[in-house]
């Protein structure tokens, strides 16, 4: 496999595969690469070997029906995940021609990801994995889980590349960084976020990502005024701070759905004085939207409204309904949709040859 992250001329051969087979809107163009609308999550699971090889099956059939993205963290299914995701990058490539860099892959770091099952015993886990050999301390790990120090994260980033068995990781997240919110004050939680992207962006310097972000829960869709909140324009600031122009800032992650509308409906971010939501926040930033949870883990995926169902396109299921919802809302570049099966991925994926919904049916869901 090669040793490049996504590149533009890489993105663009796998969009000529579907020449004819994609829809116009089905592939984006962002921070100098060409992004699939749909991609596929590995979040859920059970931690066994079963569900390992569905991943890999639903990774490698995904990316042959016109999906790109590829996002996973190194906690989903205990490193699982990861790993079932570089047994599919290995068929891919051997079986199918498929390049490294016409495939963007995603993953975050943040949490305690364990190691195929979860310890019998979590302080000796801790200690031995990270504490002994000076990775972090007792107190780096907020909550008990949580942990976004330089060092960490590096542990994290290169255990990633291992498991992938990659050189280079396309996007990195600090992944629900606001779990840090919890535990310290705003000005040590905006601290500990400038040590991190500074460690992020020496990654960059020595190749081994090409871009970094962050991965959110609650963060980006709560009340400027909440305490869980944090700021995409000031993390933009810090960014600019660290690299200029040329940081590599350009990523972040959130759930938005049918049932979960905030970043399209909630002004909570401040530019130029003004309030605004995050997605347009993040389009005057230059940052790239991709969506998690775009179905609700499923729970949009039946009984939705006629009415909606028809402002949509009438499309086969409420799954697709709900996936073609994300992926027409304007500000969004990618819609990551949890796939653990092939009979999933092809219902998914049947999209790619229908448009996204214009600007006047996306606006008549709100009349």
């Amino acid at each position: 496999m090669s040793n490049n992250c996504a590149t533009t001329e890489g993105t663009i051969r796998y969009t000529e595969r579907f020449a004819g087979k994609s829809a116009q809107g089905h592939f984006r163009g962002q921070q100098h690469l060409v992004l699939s609308s749909i991609g596929i999550g590995t979040y859920l699971g059970n931690a066994d070997e079963e569900t390992d090889t569905n991943y890999t099956n639903a990774v490698v059939r995904a990316v042959q029906l016109g999906a790109n993205v590829i996002d996973s963290a190194a906690n989903y299914r205990f490193q699982r995940s990861e790993r079932s995701i570089g047994e599919a990058l290995k068929i891919l490539a051997n079986e199918h021609g498929i390049q490294r860099d016409e495939l963007v892959i995603c993953t975050k770091g943040g949490y305690l990801p364990f190691d195929g099952a979860p310890p019998r015993n979590m302080r000796e886990y801790l200690n031995e994995t990270f504490v002994k050999p000076g990775i972090a301390s007792f107190d780096d790990f907020v909550g008990g889980s949580h942990c976004m120090t330089p060092a960490y994260l590096q542990n994290q980033l290169d255990q990633s590349l291992r498991n992938m068995g990659l050189d280079c990781i396309d996007v990195y997240y600090i992944h629900n960084p606001e779990s840090q919110l919890e535990h310290v004050s705003e000005a040590e939680f905006y601290d500990r976020l400038r040590r991190a992207f500074e460690r992020l962006e020496e990654n960059r310097s020595q190749g081994k990502l090409a871009y970094y972000g962050v991965a959110t829960w609650n963060g980006f869709r709560t009340p400027a005024e909440s305490a869980g909140h944090h700021s995409l324009v000031r993390m933009e600031e810090i960014a600019h701070e660290i690299a200029g122009n040329a940081n590599g800032f350009r990523f972040i992650q959130l759930p938005y759905n049918l049932a979960m509308p905030e970043a399209l409906s909630l002004a909570n971010e401040k530019l130029g004085g003004e309030p605004t939501t995050v997605l347009d926040a993040a389009f005057s930033l230059g940052i790239t939207v991709v969506v998690s949870a775009s179905m609700l883990q499923s729970r949009l995926a039946k009984g939705l409204p006629d009415q909606i169902r028809h402002a949509l396109g009438s499309l086969a299921t409420d799954g697709q309904t709900a996936i073609q919802f994300v992926r027409s809302t304007p500000g969004i570049s990618t819609a990551l949709v949890g796939m653990s099966r092939v009979e999933h991925v092809e219902e998914n994926l049947s999209l790619i040859d229908k448009e996204p919904v214009g600007a006047d049916d996306f606006a008549a869901l709100w009349q």
